[in-house]
């Protein structure tokens, strides 16, 4: 099985209110204006639409607001699993029921399983759905590193279509680009990689700065997957200030701040994540004014 997911996947803020409820309207006119700026696929409640701290119910809610909105032609991944294998699956089971097509399969924070552990627990979830999965490793978020060998192995199982990598580790990724199942597909997991990740064969990025810049990126992926090696390093050193100062404070802290800064309204983070410091905002502000925005923003009345 391959997964059309696209090579260009956002990891979407999840927009709230001023009183801090998930804001549906905004959900929706997000993901339109993400695939009207490149985007090719979204990933919903992932980290960067702060899932730890979603209800199951807000997490559906979001996945039937985005999928309605951008419709058949562009995949909706469920950030659906956690560090519990049974809720993991049974999320996995309403992401298929809420017609989404595919689930993301975070590497387990706080309990740190053992790599073997790892493997029984993806496998057990890709056996409970018929939507392909999405491994994402993220050590530094979980505090565990799914090693390339744990991967590898994860792609001969049926289902698991492709990881999001974001340990930085280019040397392990290229060990999985090399040895994995055929049809078996990278994704950078991490903005400042994505051309590195590319130019060793990786597939494409799931991204937080295609919140910005998405058409710029495209451009990226494509000048890459052309050969056109000097272009898109051209774009990829002119974006990195940008990447950087979104992950000058905690994710999605930096892009939410952003967002409201261009005037796409998305309210603060939840708790225990804090609005962006007066540093932080200034910074962001800054860095914006230097960079062409490509998502098409509110009209002010």
């Amino acid at each position: 099985m391959i997964a059309e997911f696209g090579r260009l996947l956002t990891a979407m803020v999840t927009p709230m209110t001023a009183s801090g409820e998930v804001d549906d309207a905004a959900c929706a006119e997000l993901a339109r204006a993400l695939v009207a700026s490149g985007t090719d696929g979204i990933v919903a409640t992932g980290t960067t639409g702060e899932a730890p701290t979603l209800t199951p119910e807000e997490q559906v809610r979001v996945w039937r607001t985005v999928k309605r909105a951008v419709g058949p032609a562009v995949a909706v991944i469920a950030g659906a699993t956690n560090n519990s294998t049974a809720q993991s699956i049974e999320m996995t089971r309403e992401a298929e029921r809420a017609g989404l097509d595919g689930v993301l399969l975070t590497v387990p924070a706080y309990n740190k399983p053992t790599q073997e552990g790892l493997v029984r627990h993806f496998t057990a979830i890709a056996e409970a759905t018929t939507l392909p999965g999405l491994l994402y490793n993220v050590p530094g978020r979980t505090s565990l590193n799914m090693s390339a060998d744990t991967t590898i192995r994860l792609s001969q199982v049926p289902g698991i279509v492709g990881v999001k990598e974001a340990s930085g580790d280019l040397g392990q990724i290229a060990r999985i680009i090399e040895h994995a199942a055929s049809g078996f597909r990278v994704w950078s997991g991490n903005d400042s990689d994505t051309l590195p990740v590319l130019a060793i064969g990786g597939y494409g990025v799931v991204s937080v700065a295609a919140h910005l810049v998405g058409w710029q990126i495209c451009e990226l992926i494509a000048a890459c997957v052309a050969g056109s090696n000097a272009a898109a390093a051209e774009i990829h050193r002119r974006l990195l200030p940008l990447v950087d100062v979104l992950f000058v404070e905690s994710n999605p802290i930096p892009t939410k701040c952003a967002l409201n800064a261009l005037g796409f309204a998305v309210g603060d983070p939840r708790l225990p994540l804090l609005p962006a410091s007066a540093g932080a905002a200034e910074r962001i502000s800054a860095e914006l004014a230097r960079h062409r925005i490509d998502l098409p923003l509110p009209v002010k009345r």
